[in-house]
C-alpha cells in the first residue's frame, strides 16, 4: 500500500476552477484527502473550509471547520434541508462577501477521511461552511 506523503498545495484564484463540475472521489483520491486536510491546516487563520478544487483538483471532497475539529467530506449529499435563510458570504476565490441563500440545517451522507460512510445533522455555522463549499462542486462561485 503506498503511503501519503502531507502536501501543503497553493490556493487557487478565479472562476475558472468552477468551470466544470466536480466529479465523484474514490479511494485512488486519497491523496487528494490529505493534501486538503493539510491545505486547511495551513490556512486557519483566513479559511473555515475548502473544496478540492480550491487546491485545481476537480472532486467532490470538501474539509471544513466543525468547531475545533476538522471535518473531511467525500462525496458528500444534503439529505434534507430546514430553516432557510439569507446571508451574506466570503471566499478566498474574490474579494469581498456576496449574498447567499442557506439552511439553518442540513443532513448529509457522506464518505469520510477513510472512505466509511457516515451521515450527519449540521446546525448553524458548520452547516453554513458545509453548504458553500458544496456550492463549489457545482461550478457555483459566492
Amino acid at each position: 500500500m503506498e503511503s501519503t506523503k502531507p502536501m501543503v498545495k497553493d490556493i487557487v484564484k478565479g472562476k475558472h476552477i468552477f468551470a466544470k463540475k466536480a466529479q465523484l472521489a474514490t479511494e485512488a483520491d486519497q491523496q487528494v484527502v490529505t493534501d486538503l486536510m493539510d491545505t486547511l491546516r495551513a490556512n486557519r487563520d483566513i479559511c473555515v473550509g475548502m473544496a478540492a478544487n480550491m487546491i485545481g483538483v476537480n472532486k467532490c471532497i470538501l474539509v471544513c471547520m466543525a468547531g475545533p475539529m476538522m471535518l473531511t467530506m467525500v462525496n458528500p449529499k444534503i439529505l434534507s434541508r430546514e430553516g432557510a435563510y439569507s446571508t451574506e458570504e466570503g471566499c478566498l476565490c474574490h474579494e469581498g462577501e456576496r449574498p447567499a441563500r442557506r439552511y439553518q440545517k442540513i443532513r448529509v451522507a457522506y464518505l469520510d477521511e477513510h472512505f466509511q460512510p457516515q451521515e450527519r445533522l449540521f446546525m448553524g455555522y458548520p452547516a453554513q461552511i458545509i453548504q458553500h463549499e458544496m456550492d463549489h462542486f457545482q461550478g457555483t462561485i459566492i
